[in-house]
């Protein structure tokens, strides 16, 4: 059993290390732990700190390009160097080390395929008091969308099983947390939440710059998952107020035109046709959204598969080469 601990970066050199110092070295159950880093386009010399701690494998980028595309190349390569269990976690020593004997245990069990760790976000000292709120309404929101129970969704501390990770799409620029909980909870993958503990703020985050950009961030990234993964739904919730609202014109000009007086409403009766034409038009749109995604779930079955065939190949051909250069181009 082999676990591999991932940690995206981007000019980390600073705080890399005390974050390498604080993860296990062995886990019950786990016989191989290995690290990666995926250095998102560092222009410090993050990689010369993260190779001279003895780390094993290294994603790199040219240039930035954010949190989400980085965690997606991270599972890559986890993958492609033969993991059965992915751990992610911070490059800022947020997260607790030790507790990743915790968030992978239910994996280890049989119990679940992803393990998302609960911060304790109302003590957190450096968590303002709206930040906390909005972290806690922000979780609230994708409970509802994905159906499912996890406390801290914007939590990136998390553990996949091998099975897991081949089955993660991300399709936003911004972050992962969010629209991989919608993902799994509508898929039915099995997911659970273990409570962690965090360290003491080491540098400011850098997933964004003000509480209300990322609020709008986070709105933005639920929605469009939503629409993904439930388009008939989302859209028919749309087209209902025109529908509503046009019947209930329609309604209105027929009980004038039964008592002889709708001519003069006319232009009441125009409305409620327009509305009640483009309701009809939003709702055939969530029809057609929902023979894509049903087309959607097929090639990520597809995909899933040959997941499976290009990773087992991989399993048994990647180790050497990683053993020569140690490096993963991405």
């Amino acid at each position: 059993m082999k676990l591999i601990i991932q940690i995206p970066c981007y000019n980390e050199a600073e705080t890399l290390e005390v974050a390498l110092n604080h993860l296990p070295k062995h886990i019950d159950g786990i016989d191989t732990i290995e690290y990666l880093i995926i250095n998102d386009g560092s222009k410090d010399n993050t990689v010369d700190v993260a190779k001279k701690w003895g780390v094993q494998h290294v994603v790199n980028f040219k240039q930035n390009k954010g949190l989400a595309k980085g965690f997606i190349a991270g599972l890559d390569g986890c993958l492609r160097c033969g993991a059965d269990i992915i751990v992610n976690t911070d490059a800022d020593d947020q997260y607790n080390g030790e507790d990743i004997e915790k968030i992978v245990r239910p994996i280890l069990n049989g119990e679940a395929d992803i393990v998302i760790g609960a911060r304790p976000i109302d003590q957190t000292e450096h968590f303002s008091f709206i930040k906390k709120k909005l972290q806690h309404l922000g979780s609230w929101t994708v409970r509802k969308a994905s159906h499912s129970d996890i406390p801290d969704a914007p939590s990136g501390f998390r553990a996949y099983s091998r099975d897991a990770a081949m089955r993660m799409n991300v399709v936003n620029d911004y972050t992962y947390t969010l629209e991989t909980i919608v993902q799994a909870g509508r898929e039915k993958i099995p997911m659970t939440s273990v409570p962690i503990r965090t360290n003491g703020e080491l540098r400011p985050s850098r997933l964004f710059h003000s509480i209300w950009g990322y609020v709008k961030k986070s709105m933005l990234t639920i929605i469009r998952a939503y629409v993904m993964y439930k388009p008939l739904m989302a859209f028919t919730l749309i087209s209902l107020p025109f529908t509503i609202i046009g019947l209930g014109i329609g309604i209105r000009f027929l009980c004038f035109m039964a008592n002889g007086t709708s001519g003069g409403h006319i232009q009441s009766l125009i409305l409620g046709c327009t509305l009640l034409i483009i309701g009809f038009l939003i709702f055939v749109m969530g029809l057609m959204a929902d023979t894509i995604a049903a087309n959607r779930k097929l090639l990520q079955d597809i995909q899933y598969h040959v997941k499976r065939i290009e990773y087992k190949k991989d399993d048994e051909d990647f180790d050497q080469e990683e053993s020569v250069n140690g490096e993963i181009g991405a």
